[in-house]
């Protein structure tokens, strides 16, 4: 497979990241176009919206002045080096852009500049390989471990997005959703006696391996050829075949209960899933897969949304609703843990 993680030349460490700019301030900094478009001013003249992000976060950007000199410098998922000044616009901080310099040279990380995982993904890796000796099914386990102790397999997985946009799209967001569900699969089986913990933990572990060949991460997330033409369903299934043909005498009816459960964790035809849940196993995963996809998607939303002076969001597409934030709990180890990333 192709390595999709890069290192990214510039021309000097980033003097500041997104998180720490404020209104009203003057902006120096090195940052990743995850979106650049052309509009019209109202006097017909053109300007360029960008979107620039590092791995704190994004922020709306504008160049106002010489749009077509300045965007001729630059294409999307190019980093490049601004000078800006900050101003709050409808709620939502904004740069306007003054100079703009493309980015050559230098030692800076592709991961300088995507949003990163809240989670340390070292300990959580760990964590969730602890997990796999908890379960008592020798094929199971046998299986488990020949996934993520696989050298080539294990680098993509600590640091692939779970999504291109709704959730955990960022650098460890795939490891960071695999291991909550699995700590709601843990948690949430002790409620229910007839479910097979083993395979539901399995399902849990290896619902979305396949997106670690589905998403790249060249820059900015988007999706491999792969990723559209077969997707992360058939890639998981694929991949998790070819570890079972490893192991001599794995049971024949056991693999195709596992496959199962990556066919239907989308629950349903509507939602591309292949197959619909028919097993309790199945059902359950679609419905921890799906609760932890949606809280963090909100989640997501409101902190980006939430303003001191407002009790509600704007309207989120999605949800197709405007969202509450009174009762909101921000992280506060959100930046802690960043800081320790860098």
């Amino acid at each position: 497979m192709a390595a999709y993680y890069e290192r990214i030349d510039s021309m000097e460490h980033k003097p500041v990241y997104i998180k720490d700019i404020k209104e009203k301030t003057q902006v120096e900094g090195t940052f990743l176009v995850r979106d650049k478009n052309q509009g019209m001013k109202k006097s017909g003249s053109p300007y360029i919206g960008l979107i620039l992000s590092d791995k704190t976060g994004e922020v709306k950007a504008r160049i106002w002045d010489d749009a077509e000199k300045w965007g001729s410098l630059f294409s999307e998922g190019d980093i490049i080096k601004v000078s800006a000044w900050a101003i709050l616009y409808q709620g939502s901080l904004q740069l306007n852009i003054t100079r703009i310099e493309p980015c050559a040279g230098g030692n800076l990380e592709v991961y300088d500049f995507l949003p990163a995982a809240r989670i340390d993904r070292e300990a959580a890796f760990q964590e969730l390989l602890s997990c796999i000796d908890r379960i008592d099914t020798a094929p199971v386990r046998e299986l488990l471990h020949g996934v993520f102790d696989d050298p080539a397999l294990a680098p993509l997985f600590k640091t692939a997005p779970a999504a291109k946009n709704l959730h955990h799209a960022c650098v460890g967001g795939l490891l960071e959703h695999t291991l909550q569900v699995t700590r709601l699969a843990w948690d949430v089986s002790a409620h229910y006696p007839h479910v097979n913990r083993d395979l539901l933990l399995a399902g849990a572990m290896l619902h979305d391996i396949g997106k670690i060949y589905e998403l790249s991460c060249r820059n900015t997330f988007d999706y491999t050829d792969q990723g559209r033409l077969i997707g992360h369903i058939t890639i998981g299934v694929e991949i998790i075949s070819g570890k079972i043909a490893l192991i001599p005498e794995f049971p024949d009816a056991l693999a195709l209960i596992l496959k199962h459960l990556i066919l239907s964790h989308h629950g349903e035809y509507i939602f591309a899933s292949p197959r619909r849940p028919k097993t309790l196993e199945a059902l359950l995963l679609n419905y921890l897969d799906d609760l932890d996809s949606k809280m963090e998607g909100m989640r997501q939303f409101i902190q980006k949304e939430k303003k001191p002076d407002a009790k509600w969001t704007g309207y989120n597409k999605l949800f197709d609703r405007y969202i509450y934030t009174e009762t909101f709990v921000a992280d506060e180890s959100e930046s802690e843990v960043r800081d320790d990333q860098e």
